[in-house]
């Protein structure tokens, strides 16, 4: 069960709901990591903001999906995790390179060279300069480099939400959605 409510277009703070009203508008479903972080308009509206600055930048779908898995697996995120699988696989990402971005690492040289690089980043704090090389020799930009820390902090706050929340896989079974219904 979840340690934060979550929230619906019904039950959220007022500041919250028009936001969520836009995600359900589309997307058709909230996912509870939403529900939960619209217990705090200001963090779901940065959210909201940020991830929307971000789907305008150049880094593409699968590579931001990509990092979305492997920070989600990092943090130990199951909702971030099962979330972002799907979505890999909407991006046109196969099994294998799923499983892969779990790790952070690709078969792609390219896109192998970023993950490692944010791997760094995200586990030991900096990276390398070695890797920020590879990664420009990569054919990485600053532009497309700094967007994928972005993203990797933009995945961070959801894995951080959904593993101090314990919130559940969407799709699972939420006492508090049950109750709140009631």
């Amino acid at each position: 069960m979840s340690r934060f409510q979550i929230h619906d277009e019904l039950t959220a703070p007022e500041a919250s709901v028009p936001i969520l009203k836009g995600a359900l508008a589309t997307g058709g479903q909230l996912p509870n990591f939403v529900g939960a972080l619209a217990g705090s308009p200001a963090a779901l509206r940065g959210y909201a903001r940020f991830r929307s600055e971000l789907r305008h930048g150049h880094l593409d779908p699968a590579t931001q999906e990509r990092i979305a898995l492997a920070v989600a697996e990092h943090h130990g995120s199951e909702p971030g995790v099962a979330m972002h699988a799907r979505t890999a696989r909407a991006a046109g990402l196969g099994l294998d390179e799923v499983a892969l971005a779990r790790e952070f690492s690709s078969a792609d040289p390219r896109e192998e060279a970023l993950l490692q690089y944010l791997r760094a980043l995200v586990v030991e704090g900096r990276p390398p300069m070695h890797l920020h090389e590879a990664a420009r020799e990569a054919g990485w930009g600053d532009e497309e480099i700094l967007e994928a820390i972005a993203v990797v902090a933009l995945e961070s706050l959801a894995a951080m939400v959904n593993v101090a929340g314990e919130v559940p896989v969407d799709g699972s079974v939420e006492g508090t959605r049950t109750l709140a219904a009631a």
